[in-house]
């Protein structure tokens, strides 16, 4: 097995890993370990006190980050006529309707969010195959199906973070990068937790967010203390 660079041997012994941190505390030793040559990401990990195998423990959502996500997402909104005009004068990257989803069909997906007006859905319904595996479909639940397409494409591209769980009851979602400053970091970890919180399932019993950890792409994870970041966690 091969041994630890000397940069992530250093970064995991300036972590307890049994210690649950402040988020302060947790964003301050990401900051100063996210040593990488690129802009790491800030990712957040949250395991929920829920099975999403039950409809009725599903959990998801949407989150505006208030600093944005620090990733330039590209996105596409199936629409025609007016609608497309305003998507397009709101900066989508790629707009269109049978066309749009012949390119899809034909394996080209150059974009990261896929945003739909309503009367476009019976069309996208087709790509739901394709679409869905790599959770680019449109669903009206976090805003992606909607006549309002230039506020949908100023979310997508202002830092709108789509989150669903996983098996297990894991979620996870980039939050920023190493690059922002840890006000701004902690701010979008707590919009983040705010936003799953408050999209909590009706059939979640005992404990709902049982724990947070956040970490860069290349750093070490740090456990976080619940009740730092989430009042009623």
């Amino acid at each position: 097995m091969a041994k630890a660079g000397k940069k992530i041997t250093a970064a995991r012994a300036a972590v307890d890993r049994k210690k649950l941190y402040g988020l302060d505390e947790a964003v301050k030793i990401i900051k100063d370990n996210a040593k990488a040559k690129f802009d790491e990401t800030v990712e957040v990990a949250l395991n929920l006190g829920v099975d999403p195998r039950h409809a009725d423990q599903m959990v998801r959502g949407v989150c505006q980050l208030p600093n944005g996500s620090g990733r330039a997402a590209r996105v596409a909104v199936f629409a025609k006529g007016d609608k497309a005009d305003e998507a397009k004068a709101a900066g989508a990257d790629i707009v269109g309707a049978e066309d749009l989803m012949e390119t899809i069909q034909g394996g080209t997906i150059d974009f990261d969010k896929c945003i739909a007006t309503p009367d476009m859905m019976p069309l996208v319904g087709r790509l739901g195959k394709v679409l869905g595996p790599r959770n680019l479909m449109p669903n009206p639940k976090v805003g992606t199906v909607t006549p309002d397409v230039a506020e949908a494409v100023k979310a997508a591209k202002g830092g709108a973070v789509e989150f669903r769980v996983e098996k297990a009851g894991v979620l996870h979602a980039g939050v920023g990068k190493a690059s922002f400053t840890e006000e701004q970091i902690s701010q979008n970890i707590s919009a983040f937790i705010d936003a799953v919180q408050k999209a909590k399932p009706s059939g979640a019993k005992g404990t709902f967010i049982k724990r947070v950890s956040v970490s860069s792409t290349m750093g070490p994870g740090v456990k976080i203390d619940p009740s730092s970041v989430a009042a009623e966690a």
